[in-house]
């Protein structure tokens, strides 16, 4: 579904103007944003998670040169096992 199309879902089904759907689900994602690092669960979706990624050694696929690739943080996102048994059967 496109964000527009996921609106328009969120509006009709929930009884609110396609302006405030979009508002709240612009809201939903900036307070995802900000507690990302302490992570942000959606009940029934998933969680956001920030993960240190180790050092690592890499391969450059055009010349097959070993690389060093740094570590970092990363974001993550876990599916809620419930919505993957209801998803998958």
């Amino acid at each position: 579904m496109t964000k527009t199309q996921t609106i328009a879902a969120l509006a009709e089904r929930s009884g609110l103007q396609k302006a405030e759907a979009n508002k709240l689900l612009e809201e939903l994602a900036n307070l995802a944003y900000q507690e990302a690092k302490d992570g942000f669960t959606i009940p029934g979706i998933g969680k956001l998670v920030l993960v240190d990624r180790a050092a690592r050694m890499g391969r450059n696929p055009a010349t097959g040169e070993t690389i060093s690739i740094p570590a970092k943080k990363v974001v993550k996102f876990r599916v809620a096992k419930v919505c993957k048994d209801t998803i998958l059967g």
